[in-house]
């Protein structure tokens, strides 16, 4: 595993091009984001993502967010009522995820029975130059152990996943907060997971 320690406010361009020239060629990578560490890929890379549900012991069933750049980069992702584009724009970039009707553009592996997919934009400023170089959104899927804590250093991540994963993008111990997940698929705001995201706007 390729293993590149960046700056969390300005990352290295050079450290962040050779993620996406990894990511390009179908790899999978460890990233930093504002709640925990992600393990991700490009979402249109098939065997990439299969890859990741090995990783984490998952099967097929299981739903995987993806972080976007920005608002407008999730309406092409996902179909944004004014309500939910409203929401979004005040809580974004932040520890979010959002819950929404997919977009014919996604895989359809990512999307759950409902025909809904979680979308990120996280507040990290190496998770965001990433999906932004790469020009497609990234799968977010925590980094956990066997036990399924979230893991936090960058050290025992890259000890335990050295020999799974591609490459890794270190930026320092990270909170270990998950997101907090907002359902935005129907007509009244749902929060699902209480997570590092502040929910009193939904209370």
């Amino acid at each position: 595993m390729e293993y590149y320690e960046l700056h969390p406010e300005n990352p290295q361009l050079r450290y962040i091009n050779k993620a996406v020239d990894m990511l390009r060629k179908g790899g999978v990578i460890i990233y930093p984001t504002d709640t925990v560490y992600g393990i991700g890929c490009d979402i249109f890379s098939k065997d990439a993502l299969d890859r990741i549900f090995s990783v984490k012991n998952d099967s097929s069933s299981k739903l995987f967010s993806f972080i976007c750049s920005d608002l407008k980069d999730i309406a092409k992702y996902a179909k944004v009522s004014d309500s939910a584009y409203r929401t979004m724009k005040y809580l974004l970039p932040g520890p979010y995820t959002f819950i929404l009707p997919a977009a014919k553009l996604v895989p359809k592996k990512l999307w759950s029975n409902r025909k809904t997919v979680g979308i990120r934009v996280p507040n990290h400023s190496v998770t965001l130059k990433l999906v932004q170089e790469l020009g497609n959104p990234i799968i977010s899927t925590s980094t956990t152990n066997r036990k399924g804590q979230i893991l936090v250093d960058p050290n025992e991540i890259k000890n335990i996943f050295n020999p799974l994963v591609d490459l890794m993008l270190a930026s320092g111990n990270l909170a270990g907060d998950p997101s907090t997940v907002i359902d935005l698929s129907m007509d009244e705001p749902q929060v699902l997971r209480v997570g590092a995201g502040d929910v009193s706007l939904f209370v």
